[in-house]
């Protein structure tokens, strides 16, 4: 048992050497999980009581592991606001809630194998896996920062092919190669005949040379269309905890106007200011706006840049005469919602707002909010609510006055291949990506954050412009490929001349088919060890 424990620690490791940022290291998690198969199927075949919960158990601890050393800047961050005591525990539910569901695609596979052989096992278990990922990107615990796809984000040159099938794509290719690895280890010592091996070889080759090579080729190949934009991101290095004491929001605006005309050409069209950058300790009446100082300050910056809008975060609020939400919050008779938001303006009282749809669980917003309406009076009682934020449903674009779409993306919700494709399908020419990455820093969570951002350039063939209050502002081109990038706790401010796009790949028209596919498979699966446990009880 404990050599099974050893294994199960081995592909913990290759798993975490496999995850970004390190560049090419995403190669190792085609065997990242080939231990823990091999811990699978000796237990599978010892005489020990309860394999089951062995295997749910062994495979837990690997994926505990692994999950925890990827994303341990979770606590970093929780760390900051909390004591110890409390910080530890929270940290748990992101590194603890994915192994979980793992582990329960792990005890699922075990089932499969029961009653089934080992090829349909592995199918079974792939699908599994991809049904967990896909609840985790959906349901209000969602989290999918670990979905096996994300793994190749420093290594976009291998995954071009994500125009076609999206992240899941790449979770498909990561566990197809450790199957084939797997039964290649058991051919060799189980003594299959050489012919069976021979073939086993071949399909692994092709299934990792084919895609690779293929990406490789559309890499080197790709042109973009010529269809210039100017655009200028900017980082103030604001930090997020205020350590250094609040700076007044005034001067945070002259700071962000100070740095985008040191970067700024008479052409620029688009200003891209990081999340909250306009901000202040309650936020900014969207309706009343216009009639702020602010806003005639922001007026005046613009004015020299004719065809030039602003895209922004900003802290706003709406007031309603009602509980017009699910998530208004109430305050002396007035009910509103307080939003994480995007705001567009230009040479024109025309102003357009995004609002945040894909919030933080239990950081923007309460989990199961609806399921938990009830406590409402519990919740007011303590000084709080089970609303946080208010959001929108659905992705919407910004159309600047040149009629150019942008694709208002804010922090979070750059891990969301398919929400970020609403944005393309309703016209976004490019994508704009507003964040604050100090709240972890200097780990490796902000570099993951950075590269997720190469993913979506590929999957929709659109340039991303990223602005962060401090963490990786910079500019992706359509490729994956980083043409600028910022450093790390310093102020900076850059322009970019970007290629705007209109053709929709794929994956933008489709959607995650491959998701859809390995879906079935696993409710195929489910309804198979379903009906072989009532054969045993009947």
């Amino acid at each position: 048992m404990k050599n099974n424990y050893l294994l199960a620690l081995s592909s913990a490791a290759i798993l975490w050497l496999g995850w970004p940022p390190i560049p090419y290291s995403a190669v190792l998690l085609w065997i990242g999980f080939v231990p823990l198969l091999i811990a699978f199927e000796r237990i599978i075949r010892s005489d020990l009581d309860k394999k089951g919960k062995k295997i749910f158990l062994t495979g837990g601890l690997a994926t505990l592991i692994w999950n925890t050393g990827s994303i341990y800047w979770v606590y970093n961050s929780v760390a900051e606001v909390m004591p110890v005591y409390a910080a530890i525990p929270v940290s748990l539910i992101p590194f603890g809630l994915g192994a979980l569901l793992m582990a329960l695609a792990f005890r699922g596979y075990y089932q499969l194998r029961k009653t089934h052989n080992i090829y349909f096992s592995l199918l079974g278990l792939t699908g599994f896996w991809i049904t967990y990922e896909y609840l985790h990107q959906s349901w209000d615990l969602a989290f999918p920062w670990m979905t096996l796809g994300n793994g190749f984000a420093s290594s976009t040159p291998l995954i071009q092919w994500y125009e076609f099938t999206g992240v899941y794509g790449g979770s498909l290719w990561v566990w197809g190669a450790n199957a084939l690895i797997f039964l290649l280890y058991l051919a060799y010592k189980d003594g299959f005949n050489q012919r069976f091996r021979r073939t086993i070889s071949l399909l692994l080759t092709c299934w990792i040379v084919v895609p690779t090579g293929l990406s490789l080729l559309r890499y080197t190949s790709y042109e973009e269309h010529a269809n210039p934009s100017d655009v200028v991101v900017v980082q103030p290095n604001i930090d997020p905890y205020g350590k250094f004491g609040p700076i007044p929001p005034g001067e945070q605006i002259e700071t962000l106007i100070r740095l985008s005309e040191a970067a700024a050409h008479k052409n620029t069209e688009f200003f891209i200011w990081p999340e909250t950058a306009i901000a202040h300790s309650f936020g900014y009446d969207e309706e009343e706006f216009r009639q702020h100082s602010l806003f005639f300050r922001l007026q005046q910056f613009l004015n020299p840049y004719k065809n030039a809008s602003l895209v922004s975060g900003i802290e706003s609020y709406r007031l309603y005469s009602g509980p017009e939400t699910s998530t208004a919050r109430e305050w002396n008779g007035v009910y509103y919602d307080h939003f994480n938001a995007v705001i567009m303006t230009e040479n024109s009282p025309e102003l357009h707002f995004y609002h945040k749809s894909k919030l933080v669980p239990g950081v923007e917003k309460m989990p199961f909010g609806k399921a938990l309406n009830f406590m409402k009076p519990l919740f007011r009682a303590f000084g709080g609510t089970t609303g946080g934020y208010g959001s929108q449903e659905n992705a919407s674009v910004l159309y600047a006055q040149s009629g150019i779409g942008v694709a208002p993306v804010i922090c979070y919700e750059s891990i969301w291949g398919d929400y970020v494709t609403e944005y393309i399908r309703q016209g976004a020419q490019f994508i704009a990506i507003v964040t604050n990455d100090g709240w972890w820093g200097n780990t490796s969570g902000k570099d993951q954050h950075f590269d997720y951002a190469r993913l979506r350039a590929i999957e929709t063939r659109r340039w991303v412009a990223r602005a962060a209050n401090t963490g990786i502002s910079g500019f992706i081109d359509q490729k994956g490929d980083v043409i600028q990038q910022s450093e790390w706790w310093a102020p900076y401010s850059a322009s970019q001349e970007i290629n705007l796009n209109e053709s929709l790949t794929f994956y933008v028209r489709n959607g995650d088919l491959i998701a859809y596919l390995l879906m079935g498979i696993a409710l195929f699966s489910a309804g198979s060890i379903a009906l072989s446990s009532l054969r045993r009880r009947h």
